[in-house]
Order: structure tokens, then sequence, then C-alpha cells
């Protein structure tokens, strides 16, 4: 599965501090601020405070409202009328599906045949057109190029400046609730596919509060975040492996997103699936939270001994709770 970026994405200008406030203003009163949470007993295990940002909570269920609508919000109205494009596992489809909507455009999405039958229901409940497609031997540019040929805008998952900036209201967010409830961070945990979340997130937290440590969490096997940052340069996963992290499955970093985490992150964290189920169970036992097993990659770090938790105050980042009721019950039952 190859071809993300149809074109070279690298000379594309990064966004800044000032986009990410602008797209908080658009978003303004469309978002849910999701709040930030704790667990005395999770806060007990860990011997650190553990302040839990909830985008399970978020319209469409995951953080991935926030960039799609910000960047259906950048498109001229002449764009716009085209109607939009994009390929997604399921979350940034819903993210789509529901700003395309709120716009009243034509939205067609390229889905995994192996994503949630949750998430493919959504989209089709919101009105998009799904396009299916085989994960491990469809290119998804392939899929979706005949309709950007008819003129229709693609809507990146991840390596995009408007995508990246509605992310990154998740940062300004919890660095102000942080402060209100009087707290400096030491550490922000994120979840990391493409890397639309971290970076939009880190510039958030870096011009807060330069000192605060920003940390990617990945699925093992899809940690190409985490490969890159080691090697300095983006490298692919190798191919053949599978995770239930169906969000988190990328390929390759985004070429913008990478040199925003090059820059900002302490570093990457890979964490297996049984360690993201067992994840999900603690978030439901202790926080009553449905959180899809992507979503909780950054908890289930926590446990992995990579970040130094002792007398801390940890942000982490829950980034959806889209998960089929089947699987769900299953990974609650396996405790």
């Amino acid at each position: 599965m190859g071809g993300l970026i149809l074109q070279d994405l690298t000379m594309t200008t990064p966004p800044g501090i000032a986009d990410i406030h602008r797209a908080a203003t658009r978003l303004s009163g469309l978002i849910v601020e999701t709040p930030l949470i704790e667990s005395p007993e999770l806060n007990k295990r860990f011997g650190a405070r553990i302040l839990f940002k909830p985008e399970t909570l978020q319209r469409t269920g995951s953080f991935k409202f926030r960039g799609a609508y910000n960047k259906l919000s950048s498109l001229s109205d002449e764009q716009r009328s085209r109607g939009v494009v994009a390929f997604s596992s399921g979350n940034h489809a819903q993210g789509v599906a529901a700003s395309a909507a709120m716009y009243g455009v034509k939205a067609v999405i390229a889905m995994p045949t192996d994503a949630p039958a949750m998430k493919v229901g959504n989209v089709r409940k919101m009105g998009a057109e799904v396009v299916p497609f085989d994960r491990f031997r469809d290119d998804r540019m392939a899929m979706v190029r005949p309709y950007m040929e008819r003129g229709m805008v693609l809507v990146p998952p991840f390596d995009d400046p408007a995508i990246i900036a509605g992310q990154g209201t998740i940062g300004l967010e919890l660095m102000a609730q942080a402060k209100a409830l009087g707290v400096s961070l030491d550490a922000v945990v994120i979840p990391c596919g493409g890397g639309g979340l971290s970076s939009g997130i880190s510039i958030a937290v870096k011009d807060a509060s330069p000192g605060t440590a920003v940390w990617a969490v990945e699925p093992e096997h899809f940690d190409d975040t985490c490969r890159s940052l080691a090697r300095g340069a983006r490298v692919p996963i190798e191919p053949g492996h599978t995770s239930i992290c169906d969000a988190l499955l990328t390929t390759e970093p985004g070429a913008i997103t990478f040199e925003i985490n090059r820059r900002n992150l302490a570093g990457g964290i890979a964490v297996s699936d049984q360690a993201a189920a067992q994840a999900m169970r603690d978030a439901m036992a202790h926080l009553k939270l449905v959180v899809e097993p992507g979503g909780c990659v950054g908890l289930a770090a926590l446990s992995s001994g990579e970040i130094k938790l002792s007398g801390k105050c940890v942000a982490v980042v829950l980034s959806g709770g889209n998960v089929d009721f089947s699987t769900y019950a299953e990974i609650m039952a396996a405790a």
C-alpha cells in the first residue's frame, strides 16, 4: 500500500501556533471541548498524576473532526462545490463525512474492506459514498485519483497544514485546562499514526511550555515514526504485520508531520496489542470510557517503563472510541 501523497508536500509550509489559533476560531461552537479527567486508582498505580483528554467524547467519536472541518473551512466555495474525497480506515472518514454534510457538499471516502463495520456504517449514515479497497493489495491514492481527476478535492488524513492545525486545537485546550487546574505538565502522551495529531498538539504544547516532553505512541510493527525518529529520516514499516489498532496502521510518517515531530518529540514508544487491550479494560474500569484500541495506546505506554512517571504530572490523549461492539466485548471478556 503506497502512494499516500500525490504531490511533493515537503515544500508546503508547516503550520504554526497562529494557524492553530485560527483553526480554534473556525471550530468554535462546533467541537466539544473535551475535559481533563483522572482516576485515583490509576494515579496510585503509576505514582503520578495522570490527566486524560478523552477525544472519545468528540463529535464523530474521535479527534478527526477537528482537522477535517478546518480543512474544508480553508477551501474556497468553488473548491467545496466540486466535492471532497479522502481515504481512511474510519475515524478520518467520519470526520470528513460529517464536515462535508455540514457544508452540504459531496464526499467520497475510500475505506479498507477490513475497517470496523461501525465506522463504515457511520460514514454512510452521514451521506458519504464509500469505495472499498484491499488494505494490503490496493494503492489508496489509485482509489481516489479518478475522483480528483474529476475535480474533487483531496482531504488527506494527516499530512496537510490545515489538518495538522485542526488537530493542534487539542493542545490549546489541554494547556489551558492544565493551567486552570494549577498544574504544570511534565509530559504529554499521544497516539500516533501518520503524525498529524502528535505534530499538531506538539506545536501548541511547546509554545505554551517548552519544557514539557511530548511522546508519540504507536502499535508494534507499525512504529514508523519511532523508527524514523531513530534514523533521522522517514522510513517505512516492514510489511506483513497486523494489529487491532486499525486507526494507526500507517506505513510511513508524513513529510510535514515528521519534520514537526522530529523537532518537538521527546521520542516514540511502540506498544503491543495485548497492552492496548489491557489499556482499554483499564479505561472502562477506572474512567468509565469506551476507547478503541488505537485510541488507548497512550494509556498503554504508561506501563512501558519508557516514560519517567514517579511524582510527575502527565497528560494522555485518548484519541477515539469507535470500536465494533463484538470486538469490544471480546476484549473486555478476555480480562
